[in-house]
């Protein structure tokens, strides 16, 4: 492996931490109305589990309001049991061929458990964005060993891997801070 490969692979793995961040911060509720939302809601239907999106389209006629519109009629009580079991705290109303969605207003001590829910989610973004960097400098370290690399190219290289980790980790605090305004706002 060469040390492009592996600042290469240590940047991907960093990148992939912040992307899964921002895939979990779309499931954060805000006051407003997302598709998002519900996305990935996991929905016993055929005999299997699928994501809500494979089954529904899923739109905001109205800022406050989620309207999921099934394929299928069939599974229409398979969908609204799942969203009542997930985590949103949100009640559907069967509507006909529908179900609707109503985001009410978060409360202010809501918004606070959501902030504290992304700053976790972030944190953990932050370790693994740490985690990829030792085992990049891990990797660079057995090169070195090998004979492939010298001890001063190794030592630029964990500069490099370093420089990396800052600015995935700045990423990280950017996207959390932007988050937070969003769930703060009313």
């Amino acid at each position: 492996m060469t040390p492009d490969d592996i600042l290469l692979e240590t940047e991907e793995a960093m990148e992939k931490s912040v992307e899964y961040m921002n895939h979990e911060f779309a499931s954060l509720r805000t006051g407003k109305a997302s598709p998002a939302l519900v996305d990935n809601i996991d929905v016993n239907a055929y005999g299997a589990s699928m994501k809500l999106k494979q089954l529904a389209l899923i739109s905001t006629p109205e800022p406050r309001l989620l309207v999921v519109q099934p394929f299928d009629i069939s599974v229409i009580r398979d969908i609204e049991k799942a969203l009542i079991e997930s985590k949103l705290g949100i009640t559907p109303s069967v509507d006909g061929k529908l179900i609707r969605l109503p985001i009410p207003e978060l409360s202010e001590e809501r918004r606070k458990d959501l902030v504290k829910g992304a700053r976790h989610m972030a944190e953990e973004a932050r370790v693994r964005v740490r985690g990829a960097r030792r085992n990049g400098i891990d990797l660079l370290k057995k090169i070195e060993k090998e004979g492939e690399i010298a001890e001063d190219d190794r030592r630029d290289l964990e500069e490099e891997v370093q420089k990396l980790t800052d600015k995935y980790v700045k990423e990280v605090d950017q996207q959390l801070e932007t988050k937070e305004m969003d769930i703060m706002k009313v």
